[in-house]
């Protein structure tokens, strides 16, 4: 289709032009307008066949010039003297036309990659500014303030201390899963695959979640009916990791009085689903695609200063690739969420 499109937007030009002069003129007397009025599908017709005839010109015109430069660059490079013979010139005109058009689609396609890429990384690099600024001034205006020795209660010394603490606290926090992230993609981070048993891993973070899902009065609960241990295989420590980072942030935006589901699912012969379904905030559709992302967040006023480094989700992603699995994400606005991943059954 994309090696028609030059002809077709050419083509819809002319009939858009043509059409604004003819109802132009028509308009420009009443009499004439009410016959144009009353055989309006006349004109439709007309127009659609203009816009054939048109389309077809526009593409054999641009199909003969490519034709006649390929045709003179091939007789440039030909060896002077020697007899040309037209079968086979016009057979490799053709074949080297073709050519030529494949390449044009692929270099279209290399040019807009590139400035996905572009604004990608600009995005990216603006992001990471904004998440460092925060705890940098922070620290800064506490260290300042200090050091203009404004500050003589020792209490309040100690307060200020604290708050710039926490902000290196955070700085800190940011950097290392910016490397962390960096050297799984780099292949540098090996992971510890083992066999364990993921329901207990589930027990295990219910327990240890428990006391800060009934401080945001959610309830957490580990749906798993035959309540039979399920081996995996996968690294222990990273899988706890992601599926930390999912239920925290479940209970994060999560409702009051509301449920976050820990659940197993069989996928198929071999791999397993584990879901994390709540019916809290959920997220809009047009932010699913990016959610990913490095630092990418759904709402733009989001406090930056909840201890997390906009990386979660992003680390997520890469742990579960790395482990040669699939992440997922279903959302509906304020009817609730579900992140799954799949894992390898052990043998």
């Amino acid at each position: 289709m994309k090696q028609f499109s030059m002809a077709l937007q050419l083509a819809v030009l002319v009939v858009i032009v043509f059409s604004l002069f003819v109802v132009g003129f028509f308009y420009s007397f009443s009499h004439l307008w009410d016959v144009f009025v009353q055989n309006w599908h006349y004109a439709l017709f007309l127009q659609l066949l203009l816009f054939v005839l048109v389309f077809i010109i526009f593409q054999l015109r641009i199909e003969n010039f490519i034709a006649t430069k390929v045709r003179d660059l091939y007789q440039d490079l030909s060896p002077t003297g020697m007899p040309i013979n037209e079968d086979s010139m016009q057979k490799d005109v053709l074949s080297i036309t073709k050519s030529l058009q494949q390449f044009a689609k692929e270099s279209k396609l290399e040019i807009e990659l590139l400035k996905d890429k572009e604004n990608f990384r600009r995005e990216f690099i603006g992001n990471l500014a904004h998440e460092l600024k925060t705890p940098l001034f922070t620290v800064q205006g506490y260290i300042f303030t200090l050091l203009e020795g404004k500050v003589n209660d020792k209490k309040t010394k100690q307060k200020y201390l604290q708050k710039a603490a926490n902000g290196i606290d955070r700085l800190s926090v940011i950097i290392n899963d910016l490397d962390f992230i960096t050297q799984i993609e780099l292949g540098i981070t090996q992971l510890n695959v083992e066999r364990f048993d993921v329901v207990q891993m589930i027990r295990d973070l219910v327990e240890l979640l428990e006391m800060q899902a009934e401080k945001k009065e959610i309830n957490l609960v580990c749906n798993h009916p035959a309540n039979a241990p399920v081996y995996v295989e996968a690294d222990l420590e990273r899988i706890t990791q992601v599926l930390t980072n999912l239920v925290v942030n479940s209970l994060k935006y999560g409702v009051k009085n509301g449920t976050t589901e820990i659940e197993l699912s069989a996928l198929t012969e071999n791999k397993i689903l584990v879901r994390v379904i709540d019916n809290g905030k959920g997220i809009a559709e047009e932010h699913l695609p990016r959610l990913f992302e490095r630092f990418y967040r759904v709402e733009k006023t989001r406090n930056r200063n909840d201890g997390g480094s906009g990386l979660g989700l992003a680390i997520v992603k890469h742990i579960i690739e790395a482990h040669g699995e699939k992440i997922f994400v279903e959302s509906t606005q304020n009817v609730g969420s579900e992140f799954s991943f799949t894992l390898t059954k052990s043998v």
